[in-house]
């Protein structure tokens, strides 16, 4: 991408140069002595002054980097930004509509599954065609749409596939090198635009000569802008091809269901409208839909043809069989809007971390779990949201409760404690808030700890909506009933760290460089949390030397020195750490968190508490990571 974006910014800046020459030419009198033949091209731009040329590509490609630094600023805001610029809608949480609630019901299955955040839904009403797109910075932060047209169009199954494609392109990173594309094309295709603006807006000038100059130059520019229309749709096809094949092959992946992948290209096919956009950025974007948004053909396809993709995730597909069987199901599908709520397992209030199961994995093969979706883990993810109960995940759409329950999610089980976090909450004005969070306790503190991270992420999807006072509020009342009590335990650390990053101010992470024996500070005080969390409560006998085992496991795997932070273990310098070392580079990250799995499976074991903090730690890396404990049924983590 990188060398053809340069190779196009040369091609622009050398015609514009040429341009310039002649409008040069124009405004001064060359003189020909008669007789002499008529100088050709190159002795008439050769009487151009170096310096033209100089300043005309300085000031071309000035704009053309401008431009594209502009327009990378716009998309600060992210996925959000995308979305509104293909006319989305986001999704209220709390929804009524059947076909919206499906959409929310499978986004979710999906991001409890591969251990992101629960993206923002958004639907493009004025859509017809069967489509859909992720878009964000990172994992963290995406946001995922889809056309009507796919929501009435498509089934569950078929629906859970183009899902799936997109999360495939949430976890490979195509998201931001997507966006990243937006930023760069822009700038390429401006000079054509500032072509066609001095074409609309040179009419009525009094002075000809003047106006027929303007013309000139605006038409020579528009002409130019083609060329970089040219490698901006060459480069586009160029990215997008084989990450589409990727996205579908990780779609049958996570779903095991080649049928519902081949199923929904096979709607697309069969449609009238296909996959086509009509909103005015389909073009600008045709890069990070699902199927063919502009139908440009050849060369600049940015999507493999339809049957190549078909025959690829399911070999034999036969559209009229197919056809049939979805047919005799559309009936009872059609009713689907929510999974069906089993009675919650219920327990004492009590958590155990100290619960957990005997790991098998080396830390290598640990820490390429991450940014994998694995099919098992989808089933897990719809067996614990079918678990909790119908009420409680209502509320968890609503964002007034989602922040509340965010708040109740810390709240002690002793009576005595939880009167003191609540009295500390509403004296850091949560008053309101403070009375609802100790009602949604009443119902999430009856589950057990596989439950928590997902109602940790529910409650975030709904409360990213809620106005930013309500926002700051949950922060204060949150950090208020926390420190309370004058302890704060890895699960308190875990919740507060992702509500800071995830509903506080939150620039954008830049791409990391650093080594990981540059931040050997950073990452020994968090491979120290880790080890800290994984020592059992009864095991007081042989604490220095499980410890010190885990510490030298992890720092090993790492390649620093083992030594433990000189100052007490804090919450604002563990969260410190973590925020440092997001500046790590992609494989110093995989170094880190390969290092940090050799520390917790030190003993053989993965506890509760290890499970959170490693997948805290993948959610702040950007390094996601499916449930550790999935091989656990919920109910048994309940008892």
């Amino acid at each position: 991408m990188v060398s053809l974006f340069l190779l196009a910014v040369v091609v622009v800046v050398s015609a514009v140069d040429a341009m310039v020459g002649f409008v040069y030419l124009w405004g001064i009198k060359v003189h020909v002595p008669q007789g002499s033949p008529l100088p050709g091209l190159g002795q008439l731009l050769a009487l151009v002054p170096g310096r033209v040329y100089a300043w005309g590509a300085v000031l071309t490609a000035g704009v053309i980097f401008a431009v594209s630094i502009i327009k990378i600023a716009r998309l600060g805001e992210g996925g959000a930004a995308v979305a509104k610029m293909a006319g989305g809608r986001r999704v209220n949480p709390s929804s009524a509509d059947p076909l919206e609630r499906r959409l929310l019901n499978v986004v979710e299955e999906m991001a409890i599954a591969s251990g992101v955040r629960v993206p923002a839904a958004y639907v493009m009403d004025a859509e017809r065609g069967i489509n859909a797109f992720a878009a964000g910075w990172d994992a963290s932060t995406a946001v995922i749409a889809v056309t009507r047209g796919a929501l009435e169009t498509l089934t569950r199954d078929e629906l859970q596939g183009v899902i799936g494609h997109e999360f495939s392109h949430i976890l490979n990173g195509d998201i931001r090198l997507n966006i990243r594309m937006i930023g760069v094309l822009a700038g390429i295709v401006f000079i054509g635009s500032i072509g066609g603006f001095l074409l609309r807006n040179t009419r009525g000038s009094r002075d000809e000569r003047g106006a027929a100059a303007v013309l000139l130059f605006g038409l020579a520019l528009f002409i130019i802008g083609y060329i970089g229309l040219f490698f901006a749709r060459l480069i586009k096809a160029k990215v997008s091809r084989e990450r589409e094949f990727l996205a579908d092959a990780s779609s049958v992946q996570f779903t095991r269901n080649p049928d519902g992948l081949a199923g929904a290209l096979d709607q697309i096919r069969e449609s009238d409208r296909g996959a086509l956009i009509s909103s005015r950025a389909a073009e600008e974007l045709s890069h990070t839909f699902f199927g063919e948004a502009v139908p440009l053909g050849g060369l600049f396809e940015t999507h493999p043809p339809l049957e190549e993709r078909i025959r690829r995730v399911r070999p034999g597909f036969q559209s009229t069989a197919y056809l049939k069987r979805r047919a005799a199901s559309a009936a009872a599908e059609r009713a689907v809007s929510a999974p069906a709520a089993a009675p919650a397992p219920q327990r004492d209030g009590r958590r155990s971390d100290d619960l957990g199961i005997a790991w098998g994995r080396s830390a290598a093969d640990s820490a390429k779990m991450v940014g994998v979706l694995e099919s098992a883990k989808v089933d897990y993810a719809v067996r614990l949201l079918s678990a909790l109960p119908q009420p409680l995940r209502e509320s968890l759409r609503d964002p007034q409760a989602a922040c509340a329950a965010l708040v109740g999610l810390v709240l002690a089980g002793a009576e005595e404690v939880k009167r003191l976090q609540l009295d500390a909450a509403r004296a850091a004005g949560g008053g309101a808030l403070a009375e609802r969070a100790a009602a949604m306790a009443a119902q999430t503190q009856g589950l057990g700890p596989a439950f928590q991270l997902p109602l940790v992420d529910l409650a975030l999807a709904a409360a990213k909506s809620a106005p930013q006072a309500a926002k700051d509020g949950v922060l204060a009342a949150l950090q208020a009933a926390i420190h309370a009590d004058r302890r704060v335990s890895v699960h308190e650390f875990v919740i507060l760290f992702l509500v800071r990053d995830q509903l506080g101010a939150r620039a954008r992470s830049p791409a990391g460089s650093r080594k990981l024996a540059e931040m050997a500070p950073q990452a020994s005080l968090v491979l120290s949390v880790l080890a800290h969390a994984g020592i059992r409560t009864d095991a007081a006998g042989t604490r220095a030397e499980a410890l010190a085992a885990a510490m030298t496991a992890g720092a090993r795997e790492m390649g620093i020195d083992a030594a433990p932070p000189a100052a007490p273990l804090t919450l604002d310098a563990a969260s410190d750490a973590l925020e440092a070392l997001k500046r790590l580079a992609p494989l110093q990250k995989a170094l880190l968190v390969k290092g940090l799995f050799a520390a917790v499976i030190a003993d053989g074991t993965i506890r509760v508490a290890e499970a959170e903090l490693m997948r805290l730690v993948g959610a702040a890396l950007d390094c996601p990571l499916p449930p550790l404990l999935a091989e656990m049924d919920p109910a048994a983590l309940a008892q």
